[in-house]
């Protein structure tokens, strides 16, 4: 973990209230798909955790949706503008079980991460197949960009205005040998009763220090309590248990 001074060098509207913002500067810290920033924000007291959607060279790419007050600040940042970050906090995606046809399953925001996983198990000669969920036609974005990398990409809309009506669950491909997935918490439970092998998750929670000191991002396993920004944010499948 470091913090950094990134200058942004564009800040980008991409689909309905979504945004594409790149970075540049020290990003070494960040090592592994799955990994995210913790922005600090003039004017904000909490900080604002970003999952890593690419990183190539000193350039950081992040997607985030303007949902609040901090979101909606970020989204009118011009180029040019300073922010500092926490770099490379969490653990990231596992891919030394990924197998040889990897799943990946992403539904809104939760799509960007696995940007940069696909990217990484290309270059390790895997078969990526990804199936991306969404609301509605106005939210999709990143599908061409997987189908660049050579994935096979399946969309999904609830309201059936664009690819498969329904979710990322009613569109799961035949064979796959391992998952890898991002997501709101009842995306990530329905995929974890719908898949038949085992996989990852990664989990979506509020945090206040983004680095396990505050322990307000916990949740329960088979092993303990685990810290989501610290110990995750991604589990193993066999781990989790599901609190309602």
């Amino acid at each position: 973990m470091k913090d950094v001074l990134l200058t942004i060098t564009e800040n980008k509207n991409i689909a309905k209230d979504v945004f594409r913002m790149v970075l540049a500067g020290d990003v070494s810290e960040i090592t592994a798909p799955g990994q995210f920033v913790n922005l600090k924000l003039n004017g904000f007291y909490l900080r604002r955790p970003i999952s890593v959607c690419d990183v190539n060279g000193d350039r950081l790419t992040l997607i985030y949706k303007a949902v609040g007050h901090g979101t909606e600040a970020m989204a009118q940042m011009t180029p040019g503008k300073t922010l500092w970050a926490l770099s490379g906090l969490g653990n990231g995606y596992d891919l030394s079980t990924a197998g040889d046809a990897p799943l990946l399953l992403g539904g809104g925001v939760g799509v960007p991460p696995l940007y940069l996983l696909a990217k990484r198990l290309r270059d390790a000669g895997k078969t990526v197949t990804a199936v991306l969920g969404f609301n509605t036609k106005d939210e999709i974005f990143f599908a061409e960009e997987f189908r660049a990398l050579g994935a096979d990409v399946t969309v999904t809309t609830a309201d059936g205005s664009c690819g498969v009506k329904g979710f990322v669950t009613d569109a799961l491909p035949e064979t796959y040998d391992y998952f890898y997935c991002c997501g709101p918490q009842p995306m990530l439970k329905a995929v974890f009763r719908a898949t038949a092998t085992s996989g990852q998750f990664s989990f979506e929670e509020r945090m206040g220090c983004g680095f396990g000191a505050c322990m307000g991002c916990s949740c329960k396993t088979v092993t303990g309590y685990k810290r989501i920004c610290k110990d995750g944010p991604v589990l193993k499948k066999e781990e989790i248990l599901w609190e309602d």
